[in-house]
């Protein structure tokens, strides 16, 4: 019983896991769309003043910390550091409640 219950519980953190890289690939997919879409906008029509690099930097601001939540490339932004941290806790309280 207690083994179905876990291989219940990884099943659904798969899962999750899978729904958050798909999300960083469409978030991805349509940040090259609409940057290409307004970089040929910009220098179709209006060549002299170069102005996409603002949305640009702007949603790329946002999509590399997208990328870094579901990568877990710094270390301290991602989940994993969050579980460690919330049981070191859990730990520490414990151990002071009984002394």
């Amino acid at each position: 019983m207690e083994t179905n219950q876990f291989d219940i519980k990884k099943y659904e953190n798969a899962k999750k896991r899978v729904k958050e890289i798909k999300g960083f690939y469409s978030h991805l997919a349509s940040y090259i769309l609409v940057i290409s879409f307004l970089a040929f906008i910009n220098l179709r029509f209006s060549p002299e003043h170069i102005w996409f690099y603002w949305p640009m930097l702007g949603w790329g601001i946002g999509l590399f910390f997208h990328a870094v939540g579901v990568f877990n490339i710094i270390p301290f932004f991602g989940k994993d550091w969050d579980d460690k941290k919330i049981k070191e806790i859990m730990e520490k309280e414990k151990n002071t409640k009984w002394e």
